[in-house]
């Protein structure tokens, strides 16, 4: 059966997904958190709670091939003191999904993506003078890493907006760009694994989903590619303004839909 048929879209919509899952794969080996104008076009084309279901095989597609390139950079004493907060997110987002309808979650992803578009213009202004990783080991570094824990494994589950969050986490920890990058890849690849049995539970993962995914997996590869090109050639600060501008754009149009 043809995909398109089976998720009524059309060519210029498909396209449209292809390139944010073009996007998924950039932001996963250079810009973390780029990907929430790929969570806004998903959300847009498909229905809401649909969309998060047909994004997460794409992004895990996208952490694995992040590991790959950046594996020797992980920072393994951050991710085990993360991960016990972020389960508890994903518990209660999984207990936000079974109560809400399609309607809600389109409006929490516009409200999620312009809340982690402001966060990000925070931390631009409030920058501070990078610390070391093991800075976090300290007892307001153990806080802060349950508070964004929870808040990114949350958000990560309702809409897989959970970039914005852990990126600001671990930029805030004083991680450099290459402990950040292999960081992050671990972490995401681990937690989208562990968010399939919880989606699937729910219905948003399945048959129609997966034929959508394997016609749109095949664009996440040049985009990670792509990303590990620019990684060392990319204007950050210009590039991180065009991410914000299109993630307001983007919540502003779940929002108003």
């Amino acid at each position: 059966m043809n995909t398109m048929t089976l998720w009524h879209i059309s060519g210029w919509q498909f396209a449209a997904l292809a390139l944010a899952a073009l996007l998924v794969g950039f932001s996963k080996t250079a810009v973390s958190g780029a990907n929430t104008v790929s969570l806004a076009v998903f959300a847009a084309v498909l229905p809401a709670r649909a969309s998060t279901g047909v994004l997460l095989p794409l992004l895990i597609v996208g952490d694995v091939l992040a590991v790959l390139t950046y594996r020797r950079h992980a920072h393994w004493p951050t991710l085990w003191r993360l991960f016990p907060a972020v389960a508890a997110g994903v518990v209660a987002g999984t207990l936000f999904l079974v109560w809400a309808g399609d309607g809600i979650v389109r409006t929490s992803i516009g409200a999620i993506l312009l809340l982690m578009a402001a966060v990000t213009v925070w931390r631009r202004r409030t920058a501070e003078t990078p610390r070391a990783p093991e800075a976090v080991t300290t007892g307001a570094g153990r806080m802060r890493a349950r508070s964004y824990g929870v808040l990114g494994g949350f958000t990560t589950m309702v809409a897989n907006a959970g970039g914005p969050v852990m990126s600001l986490y671990l930029l805030s920890a004083g991680f450099r760009k290459l402990g950040f990058l292999g960081t992050s890849a671990f972490f995401f690849l681990i937690v989208n694994v562990s968010k399939v049995p919880f989606s699937a539970g729910l219905g948003l993962i399945d048959g129609h989903s997966l034929l959508l995914d394997a016609a749109l997996a095949v664009f996440v590869v040049p985009g990670a590619l792509i990303g590990r090109w620019a990684v060392s050639r990319i204007n950050q600060r210009l590039f991180e303004q065009l991410v914000i501008a299109a993630t307001i754009v983007g919540g502003l149009q779940l929002l108003l839909h």
